[in-house]
């Protein structure tokens, strides 16, 4: 069976386009929001969308994002009622949605049946920040039984590890444009040509760029050295500004960031 996030990247491939990635914390400020935000963001222009399960200490995260996830938490976000979102999202759109996510909840929930929820649901894939490579067979078995993309991270700093990580990725190789963690950044210090060029020799899949990436110049920049950009910070910090009122306001964001590219 053909993974929506595979179908997505061929059908850009063929017009020639690059993939605008967008994330929102599910549950931030409340799933209404959370539901009109990502049909928004799928009507301006996003390709695939990552919901972000909230957690109460994010380690990857920012400060933004951080507090989304504590006001969704407050809100009383739970995993079922994220599920029950991505039903509600599913009788909308087709387009490819990713849970990103960290280890623990999937085991807190259970593994067999988070990644059976997921096929069910129609999730197409999972993004765990916090498990390092090495330690993917914890969940890769289960996710592969359900047909749920486990989406490789790779940074500037995996070095030796980056052709490794590249080779064995589905759906989308995500890579970290810095150090530290999630957040709108002024200037990037990487040198991407030599971080892409590591990652090219080797990738399996098409290759994305997250963590900072907030305004349509910075797009457009980073676009070229890959197939996709992945934004988050910039459109939760609409949603922390706006609240339920943000829907134009990130649809405006995702509009200029995707004509960027």
């Amino acid at each position: 069976m053909s993974n929506r996030i595979d179908d997505c990247f061929e059908a850009l491939k063929a017009k020639g386009e690059k993939a605008l990635i967008t994330f929102v914390t599910a549950g931030d400020p409340d799933m209404e929001t959370t539901e009109k935000a990502v049909l928004s963001m799928f009507d301006n222009g996003a390709d695939i969308v990552e919901l972000g399960v909230p957690f109460s200490d994010p380690i990857a995260e920012g400060v933004t994002i951080q507090k989304s996830s504590l006001r969704s938490l407050n809100g009383g976000t739970t995993l079922d009622k994220i599920f029950d979102l991505v039903a509600s999202l599913r009788k909308k759109t087709d387009k490819p949605m990713l849970l990103m996510m960290y280890l623990n909840t999937i085991f807190v929930y259970g593994k067999e049946k988070f990644f059976k929820n997921c096929r069910d649901y129609e999730i197409d894939g999972v993004i765990v920040p916090d498990m390092p490579y090495e330690e993917r067979d914890e969940i890769l078995d289960t996710a592969d039984k359900y047909g749920i993309y486990n989406v490789n991270l790779v940074a500037p700093t995996s070095h030796d590890r980056i052709a490794e990580i590249a080779s064995h990725s589905k759906g989308f190789l995500y890579c970290v444009s810095s150090l530290g963690v999630t957040g709108t950044r002024t200037e990037f210090k990487t040198d991407f040509d030599e971080f892409f060029s590591l990652v090219n020799k080797s990738v399996s899949c098409p290759a994305c760029v997250g963590f900072g990436i907030s305004s349509p110049e910075q797009a457009g920049k980073m676009s070229k050295y890959c197939d996709g950009v992945i934004v988050g910070s910039a459109i939760v910090k609409l949603i922390e500004k706006y609240g339920a009122d943000s829907i134009d306001e990130v649809g405006k964001l995702v509009k200029s960031l995707k004509d960027a590219m």
